[in-house]
């Protein structure tokens, strides 16, 4: 099949990318570099089933040929960029989410939607299903990428229902591994990067705060699960493994040898909002197709911390 990856030079994208053309498609892929990198890219642009596209998805795209799935991955999703960018991020989801929809519905094309977890905000259901309608601040510091990707579900889903537009739509969950910017502000790296430095690692709160970590490899198979479902979903996508942030701290610690102290410190305003608990209920993919999540936590923590010694 012939594929258009928008996001395609960010973290997950690129690997999205790296695995179709490693499964035989024929991928274009979109970008507009604000956030995503061309080095992430260096494997598929080798590759003869790889187009790249320079362009921003806030602008109506146009491509030639036919196209079989549109994938919208496009969208800062790092908490350093929702101070710098939140027009940015708001335009993205709203306005790019739309022009790709509108390319889908030209090209007949089957799109699917990269939402996120996000859209449950600070759950008051533990673990989150899909029916739970969350608990979000439409006006907080995450405001503007929890609100971006609630329209985008909701525009999916009414070009769904009165365009007959064919979508999926799949809710990602903390998604960590190689090619992870890391200064973007997300736990891992920042944890990574502050035990490679010998620097201390900076826990917000108490620590006691869980999440739930997927490795990116296992995010992008269950993205391939949901673009293949029988039904819109939305899917949840992630692991279902629950950690403390603490926890995951000291183990940072131990697998790079670091000497690095673990400090506690308040959480800044920038921070307000972030949930205390957050756990994919996987249940629904599952029963639809045969992936699973199969890489722990502590073998993508060495993979990601390899590639950072390296980077």
């Amino acid at each position: 099949m012939r594929w258009l990856i928008a996001g395609a030079a960010g973290f997950i994208g690129s690997h999205f990318c790296d695995r179709l053309l490693a499964d035989g498609h024929v991928v274009v892929g979109v970008d507009n570099l604000v956030t995503g990198q061309v080095t992430n890219l260096e494997g598929a642009l080798g590759s003869p089933n790889f187009e790249f596209v320079h362009h921003d998805v806030r602008e109506a795209l146009q491509i030639d040929g036919a196209l079989d799935r549109v994938l919208n991955l496009a969208s800062p999703a790092s908490p350093s960029d929702f101070d710098r960018i939140p027009l940015f991020i708001l335009e993205t989801g709203s306005r790019g989410t739309q022009h790709l929809l509108d390319l889908a519905v030209h090209k007949g094309a089957r799109f699917m939607l990269a939402s996120t977890s996000e859209v449950y905000g600070d759950p008051e259901v533990h673990p989150q299903p899909e029916w739970y309608l969350g608990n979000v601040s439409s006006t907080g510091p995450r405001s503007c990428y929890d609100e971006a990707k609630r329209y985008g579900e909701a525009i999916t889903m009414a070009y769904h229902r009165t365009l007959g537009a064919e979508v999926r739509i799949a809710r990602i969950f903390n998604t960590y591994g190689e090619r992870m910017r890391p200064d973007d502000g997300r736990v891992l790296g920042t944890f990574i990067d502050q035990a490679l430095r010998g620097a201390p690692l900076t826990v917000f709160g108490d620590g006691t705060q869980t999440r739930s970590f997927v490795h990116v490899s296992d995010e992008v198979a269950g993205l391939l699960a949901v673009c293949e479902a029988p039904s819109s979903g939305p899917f949840n996508v992630g692991n279902a493994d629950e950690i403390s942030v603490l926890e995951v701290a000291r183990m940072v610690v131990r697998l790079t040898g670091s000497s690095s102290s673990v400090e506690l410190r308040p959480l800044p305003a920038g921070r307000l909002g972030d949930p205390g608990r957050r756990c994919p209920d996987t249940a629904l993919l599952q029963s639809v197709s045969e992936w699973r999540p199969t890489v722990t936590i502590e073998d993508g923590l060495r993979r990601m911390i390899d590639w950072m010694r390296a980077a």
